[in-house]
């Protein structure tokens, strides 16, 4: 077996997170989980209690611990990423931070997009905007994420890579409910709202995500890099692989110019390029062949 790593895992307790946790804990590693309580961990982990916006508070929970890596499944904001900076610059000697595609709302290519697009050393960082105000926070998120990203990355000192993370489908427990959207509409005969130019965009199995981000923990690279299967899906490659468990349901899809769309419709790209990935030594697979299964996971036929 490789070193055994002691590992702290802030947030994420669900879902990704959770299967980030049991891929660290087969692995032998030492975890311990940082987040406000509301969520225990599993079994073998340990636990420690902390708002990450308090300083303070988090750095009485830490004590004297020290960490091979961190992984921040919940840092949303340059505040944040700026106080996690401060906390753990001297107790880690790898930190990774969970990040977006939003990252690149700002782009639109019919070619995958690739990490240089997007360099978290150019992103101005505002701290004064309303981070704390969940509806402003909420509007901008690929912002917020895009100044945590360069918070993370200004000046030597702290090793960190940050982890774009594509849309992700499969499981069980998907709390999104952005399938079920679909399926009911299905069921239905209710109109699917698209884009009156609907773009493909790449996504990641649950599973896989995963996986990614438990080697990156182990690794060495920094900087950013995209996670996302290979292979673009389209709103309507998902409503057929829907189709399937919806006896008799059909897709009607209803063009509009303007105003919202469905889950997984996008007026602009967001397919991401993950040949980086592949050159520093992870495969992702394809998509068309998790779909699926991973559909049948969340609708509830997954056995």
């Amino acid at each position: 077996m490789e070193k055994v790593l002691e590992v702290l895992v802030i947030g994420g307790n669900r879902y990704v997170g959770k299967r980030l946790i049991a891929t660290f804990l087969a692995e032998g590693h030492r975890v311990t989980v940082l987040n406000r309580g509301s969520s225990p961990p599993p079994t073998g982990v340990q636990h420690l209690r902390a708002d990450r916006d308090d300083e303070r508070q988090l750095t009485d929970a830490l004590g004297s611990r020290v960490f091979d890596v961190v992984v921040d499944q919940v840092c949303y904001t340059p505040r944040q990423a700026a106080i996690a900076r401060r906390v753990f610059t001297g107790r880690t000697r790898r930190y990774v931070m969970t990040s977006t595609v939003e990252v690149y709302e700002y782009e639109d290519s019919d070619s995958l997009v690739r990490e240089e697009a997007v360099d978290p050393s150019t992103v101005p960082v505002d701290a004064g905007l309303p981070w704390n105000d969940p509806a402003f926070l909420e509007a901008h998120y690929g912002e917020g994420k895009r100044q945590a990203e360069a918070v993370l990355a200004a000046g030597p000192g702290f090793a960190s890579t940050v982890v774009r993370v594509a849309h992700v489908l499969g499981g069980d427990d998907d709390f999104t409910g952005r399938l079920a959207h679909y399926a009911e509409r299905l069921r239905t005969g209710e109109p699917i709202a698209v884009p009156t130019v609907n773009r493909p965009a790449t996504y990641v199995y649950v599973e896989e995500i995963a996986r990614f981000l438990a080697w990156a923990a182990g690794e060495d690279f920094t900087g950013p890099v995209n996670a996302a299967s290979s292979g673009t899906l389209s709103t309507e490659e998902l409503c057929a692989a829907v189709a399937a468990h919806v006896p008799g349901g059909r897709a009607e899809f209803r063009p509009v110019e303007v105003g919202e769309v469905s889950p997984f419709s996008f007026r602009r790209s967001y397919g991401m390029d993950n040949a980086r990935a592949a050159r520093l030594g992870f495969t992702f697979g394809e998509a068309r062949q998790w779909l699926p299964r991973a559909v049948a996971e969340t609708l509830g036929k997954g056995d």
